[in-house]
């Protein structure tokens, strides 16, 4: 999956970066990695991984927001249970969950309890462009200290 989506460059890259944030568990960061090395500007990748990963992210919050078992089971594999185990921590934090909700595995559970629970949208949506904004600077950044070596790694 991630080769075919490399091979479409900037448009894979948005691509990846999206369904990485909903559906399709595979590291966005391989797929940046890859147009990185293939000789994308890391100015224009970063701005096309960033929006690619937010919008996903927003995808899952809404679907939270719609609160449809039967869409937030099947395509996210999360159970009521889980999201209602995240119920404290987003009534405590409240939209600055957001701001790890790129983080594998509970990242997307997070995203959809941010909609589920009705946390302010612009303030999440904020707060989420701004969390996936820094991992994939911090990325790129040690992508150009490091070089390929940085897929030894992985943030999380």
């Amino acid at each position: 999956m991630v080769e075919f989506l490399q091979s479409y460059g900037i448009i894979g890259l948005f691509l990846g970066s999206f369904l990485a944030a909903t559906v399709i568990p595979f590291s966005s960061e391989i797929l940046l990695t890859g147009v990185l090395l293939a000789g994308v500007n890391p100015y224009e990748a970063f701005v096309v991984a960033t929006a690619g990963n937010w919008l996903g992210g927003l995808t899952s919050y809404y679907v939270g927001h719609l609160g449809k078992w039967e869409i937030i089971e099947k395509w996210f594999r999360v159970k009521e249970e889980t999201l209602l185990k995240q119920k404290s921590r987003i009534e405590k934090y409240q939209s600055l969950v957001a701001l790890i909700t790129w983080l594998p595995i509970i990242g997307d559970v997070l995203a959809i309890a941010l909609g589920f629970y009705r946390v302010n949208f612009i303030k999440s949506a904020l707060y989420m462009l701004l969390g996936r904004a820094l991992r994939f600077a911090t990325w790129i950044t040690l992508f150009y200290l490091i070089g390929e070596g940085i897929l030894k790694y992985k943030l999380f």
